[in-house]
């Protein structure tokens, strides 16, 4: 099991770090501690990341070191956690302009597009958890062979509903931002809406389906 490293940050919060290889096993461990931790009194707020956690407290009621204790305690007696996320299937139109980076991935992975589109919507990913944007979810389960280096020069403005690749990963951008993952394709459908509940479609533990509505080459 991976021993975490548990560090201060500042006076009111500790992060926990379990190593730097993510796994569905760590994030499931990290869920069970945010649960648990949740019911702690004087914790303000609680932050689940890719391959750490994040608990913000009330430093005039808590005692931090105590606290990093029984944070440690938490992992080792964690169990893997396995949320009843929703399956949601996301359509993808792969290539063409909202995809102009589909024939530099095929290429850095030996493949044709039209298998790098099949390797990509074979798997069921995992949500380990949503960060950098709203309702930006960072998903486990891309087929290694699909694993791309970030652009050199990220673009100044990539479009809501870009599907890109970024290292190790994939993922689906809520809102227009600068980015530089590699873009292979663009969805209507929307993450992000201030006016539901909860306003991020997709939640950590969710299971995500990209489904090709079409492939422009």
């Amino acid at each position: 099991m991976i021993k975490p490293v548990i560090q201060a940050l500042g006076e009111s919060a500790l992060i926990l770090h379990a190593g730097s290889r993510a796994t569905l096993e760590c994030q499931q461990r990290l869920w069970s501690i945010a649960a648990k931790a949740s019911r702690w009194p004087h914790i303000r707020d609680i932050v689940p990341g890719m391959n750490n956690l994040t608990i913000l407290f009330d430093p005039l009621a808590a005692d931090s070191e105590a606290l990093a204790d029984k944070l440690q305690a938490a992992w080792d007696s964690a169990e893997n956690t396995q949320k009843a996320g929703r399956k949601i299937e996301i359509p993808v139109i792969y290539g063409g302009d909202g995809g102009p980076d589909l024939a530099e991935v095929a290429q850095h992975a030996g493949l044709s597009p039209a298998d790098v589109v099949k390797r990509h919507t074979a798997p069921e990913y995992i949500v380990y958890f949503l960060g950098f944007q709203p309702g930006f979810a960072y998903l486990g389960g891309l087929d290694p062979q699909l694993a791309t280096p970030r652009r050199s020069e990220p673009r100044l403005s990539v479009p809501a509903g870009s599907v890109g690749i970024g290292g190790s990963q994939t993922a689906i951008y809520p809102a227009a931002s600068p980015g530089g993952w590699q873009l292979i394709g663009h969805s209507a459908l929307r993450l992000f809406d201030p006016a539901a509940n909860p306003p991020t479609l997709l939640q950590p533990g969710d299971r995500v389906r990209f489904i090709a509505a079409e492939v422009i080459q």
